[in-house]
């Protein structure tokens, strides 16, 4: 599913020329293409399982801590890197996946927030930020991520998407009484909808993106939980960390393999 590129009006401090001489911006971010998907689920199912396995193996406050300070690393790093590139990006998505989640656990688990509620507010916090975000850039296309505040409007809304997406999972699961893999499947059918607009009925594609990655969240997290959570849970019972561990082994072979072929950057010509 693609994204709606926008050309940018001023040159960028990380802008180059192109061999036709008009200027092009250098991306922070990938292409969309199927591995960019690919990798998304799996990063969030990642997140859901890794922040479950410290959550409950180790003091809950300490792995909060421990999220959090990955989670400010991870971004820091990324916002000081010059243009895209695949580890970087990638586990800035992972951090952003842990501590999304954990965050979304904290309202519920420790301030008794019902999912509901977190769900609708976490919605409220992804349209504040995109509208915010239109309003001071015209765009919403991840195509314009090359200067530092567009960036940062990115990361707000990527970190909203997956605590709403946390929270929607819970919600299905728990409050609706779906069960881990039923919710799963309901998120994926839900994934579709903009997926076929987009393709048969010409949605618009910034609109199509943002609403196919909100839901990226609950199926990469759903399927973790079922595959890792106690039977009597609906769970398979494999438990959260050798899931972790599988998805971490995945998702490393993935990057590499982008890092390798470089398959999801837009090449410049100098």
């Amino acid at each position: 599913m693609g994204s709606a590129s926008d050309a940018p009006t001023l040159p960028s401090a990380g802008s180059q020329r192109t061999r036709g001489g008009a200027l092009g911006a250098i991306s922070k971010v990938p292409e969309i293409t199927i591995y960019f998907w690919i990798v998304k689920l799996l990063t969030t199912a990642m997140g859901e399982s890794t922040s479950d396995y410290l959550v409950y193996n180790i003091n809950p406050y300490l792995a909060v801590i421990l999220g959090g300070i990955g989670l400010v690393i991870a971004l820091a790093i990324q916002l000081t890197a010059r243009r895209y590139v695949a580890w970087i990006y990638w586990l800035a998505v992972l951090m952003v996946a842990i501590a999304g989640t954990m965050a979304a656990d904290v309202l519920h688990i420790e301030f008794g927030v019902p999912y509901y509620a977190s769900t609708t507010f976490f919605a409220v916090a992804v349209a504040v930020i995109l509208v915010t975000w239109y309003r001071s850039e015209k765009t919403l296309s991840i195509h314009s991520i090359y200067t530092p505040r567009r960036e940062l409007f990115y990361w707000a809304t990527v970190i909203a998407t997956f605590a709403l997406g946390t929270a929607a999972g819970d919600l299905t699961a728990f409050t609706l009484g779906l069960g881990f893999f039923s919710s799963g499947i309901l998120f994926v059918a839900v994934f579709a909808v903009p997926a076929l607009a987009y393709w048969r009925l010409g949605l618009n594609a910034i609109a199509a993106f943002w609403t196919a990655y909100i839901v990226t969240r609950p199926i990469g997290a759903s399927y973790a939980d079922w595959l890792g959570k106690a039977r009597n849970v609906s769970g398979l019972g494999l438990g959260d960390g050798p899931v972790s561990l599988v998805l971490a082994i995945l998702i490393v072979g993935f990057v590499a393999y982008l890092t390798v072929t470089r398959t999801d950057t837009k090449e410049e010509q100098e």
